[in-house]
């Protein structure tokens, strides 16, 4: 099949279209991208490579970390880690409080923002060094050593993250967070700022498409069993509350990121990424949704 030909086309039909997304602009950093920005990579189990458009631009990946952070965690408590996050859609905003005080401060799941700040409170007790553990497990994932945090976003996201300050605390109060709230929120900021390209996004998701086992390396990073409830999470949870259009529409588990980027994977196929900063009304990159309908439909290579 020829990927790089399929891009090409849809992205001229979706030229056609207005973009009627919005780049974030809450975190005053991500305001500053090019929303023309678009980029493709599809990466097969096989090593092999297709790209598109700025596929080896880095860019800000924000909640796409959260799949890294949820693994990393996954892997050292195992299913310890259900203790203190559930496993349920969330059916409202990504920083919902309201959720939060009626589940007596338990996260719905792992992939909105207070259950990723929970999996980052475990990371805290887990490691010696939170930050420089998680980066060197992403650059296992990817085989890039080069990928970091950027450190004025995760101060800007600091700056403005009063919400996330709230949702903390609650959880808190309930018990639910271990550690000092600074140290816990550090690596929460900062896990959200790391860059990474399509390219290396690709890449890094898929020992998910994988059984868990990094293609190119041969690290076990998961068993079958964890990494087919990972891709689960991903279904259900993996785009806030419009995870059911995803998977209506596109029929693949993914995460997306406020910064414009959608990673999804096909088991044992592929792991797909696309890139295009404005967001719709749901915090999702508007073309990116698009862009994968109609992959999957001229393809036909969703799970469904």
């Amino acid at each position: 099949m020829d990927y790089e030909k399929i891009f090409k086309h849809i992205y001229e039909e979706l030229e056609k279209i207005e973009n009627k997304g919005q780049v974030a602009d809450y975190i005053p950093e991500l305001s500053m991208v090019d929303p023309n920005s678009f980029g493709v990579q599809l990466t097969t189990v096989e090593g092999e490579k297709y790209a598109f458009g700025d596929s080896n631009i880095r860019f800000s990946i924000q909640s796409i970390a959260k799949v890294f952070s949820y693994v990393l965690a996954y892997s050292l408590v195992k299913s310890d880690l259900w203790d203190r996050v559930g496993v349920e859609p969330s059916g409202t905003a990504f920083n919902s409080l309201v959720q939060l005080e009626n589940d007596r401060g338990v996260p719905r799941n792992p992939f909105i923002n207070a259950g990723a700040i929970v999996i980052c409170d475990i990371l805290v007790s887990e490691l010696q060094s939170p930050k420089e553990e998680v980066l060197s497990f992403i650059h296992e994932l990817s085989g890039v050593n080069s990928i970091n945090f950027n450190h004025t976003i995760a101060k800007s996201e600091r700056a403005n993250g009063f919400i996330n300050f709230a949702l903390v605390n609650f959880m808190k109060s309930f018990g639910n967070i271990h550690n000092d709230i600074d140290d816990v929120m550090d690596l929460y900021f900062n896990i959200c700022s790391i860059e990474m390209s399509c390219e290396e996004l690709s890449n890094s998701f898929l020992f998910l498409a994988n059984n868990g086992v990094v293609p190119y390396s041969g690290a076990k990073i998961l068993s079958s069993s964890r990494t087919k409830r990972a891709n689960a999470l991903m279904q259900t949870c993996g785009f806030y509350d419009e995870a059911g259009q995803f998977t209506f529409k596109v029929g693949l588990p993914g995460k997306s990121g406020i910064g414009g980027g959608i990673v999804a994977v096909h088991p044992m196929k592929y792991c797909i990424t696309v890139w295009s900063p404005p967001l719709n009304s749901k915090g999702n990159s508007y073309k990116g949704m698009l862009f994968l309908e109609e992959f999957t439909t001229q393809t036909e290579l969703s799970i469904f």
